[in-house]
């Protein structure tokens, strides 16, 4: 019977953002997608918030009175640390009034099949 995997260290990039937020005429948050995938960066997910702040302090909310617009996203990528700093570095205009975190962790590598 074949290995069932093993723990990798890697890294997660998480990125908030504000679901308004534009580059050029695209989503922000689209952008950092295509250019992650384009890089060959193992893995990009984007989720939206109910209710956030980041650098512009101001609440976004999806509470019943408030309009739900301007709702908070979490934008995450994983890849090899140093991968993930290059990626910043290289796409600076971005990131540039984002809130941006880089987290160690672990990821699972299943045996091949």
């Amino acid at each position: 019977m074949g290995e069932a995997g093993q723990w990798q260290p890697a890294a997660r990039l998480t990125v908030l953002l504000d679901e308004d937020d534009k580059w050029r005429h695209t989503p922000l948050y689209a952008e950092i997608v295509q250019r992650a995938r384009d890089t060959g960066l193992a893995g990009a997910s984007v989720w939206r918030g109910i209710e956030g702040y980041g650098a512009s302090s101001r609440i976004h909310t999806t509470r019943v009175l408030d309009l739900a617009d301007h709702l908070p996203l979490v934008l995450m990528l994983v890849d090899e640390p140093v991968r993930l700093r290059a990626f910043v570095e290289q796409n600076a205009e971005l990131f540039t009034t984002l809130n941006v975190a880089l987290s160690p962790l672990e990821l699972w590598q299943g045996a091949a099949r």
